[in-house]
């Protein structure tokens, strides 16, 4: 189980990981060593989360989940794999956060008496300023 918050958590068999090579720095290691982690979180059929904490990871981070309706995260940050693994629940953990947290909806409100007025007078000045710049001719 990846513990997420206090009432979220995913089970293991949910993620997938796969290992590859990482870029970067790493000495004569960097091309035997698998040290990238790439996780694969299936969005679309989990149990995990309500449909509309799905529903804003979805809309905020369209860009990470795959047409199956994964959501794909990759770690490359550091040169061994736990540390990577680890940053890979960090950043799940994150956008799943994120997606709980929902907007304050905006209150609509209405103009002011003065703000109205300000704004009529300024309308009225610019049209005289405009109207005196017009040259008149008379035939």
């Amino acid at each position: 189980m990846i513990k997420i918050t206090s009432s979220i958590s995913i089970p293991a068999e949910e993620v997938e990981l796969t290992f590859s090579r990482s870029q970067g720095p790493g000495g004569q290691n960097v091309n035997k060593v698998n040290s990238k982690v790439t996780l694969h979180w299936d969005i679309k059929h989990t149990n995990s989360v309500t449909a509309p904490v799905r529903q804003r990871i979805y809309s905020k981070h369209a860009g990470k989940i795959n047409k199956q309706g994964k959501l794909v995260i990759t770690s490359q940050k550091y040169r061994e794999q736990h540390k990577n693994r680890s940053d890979c629940y960090q950043k799940l953990g994150s956008i799943i956060t994120d997606a709980l947290q929902t907007r304050k909806t905006r209150k609509r409100t209405k103009p002011t008496y003065a703000s109205r007025k300000r704004r009529l007078e300024q309308k009225r000045r610019r049209g005289q300023t405009k109207a005196g710049r017009q040259t008149r001719y008379e035939h």
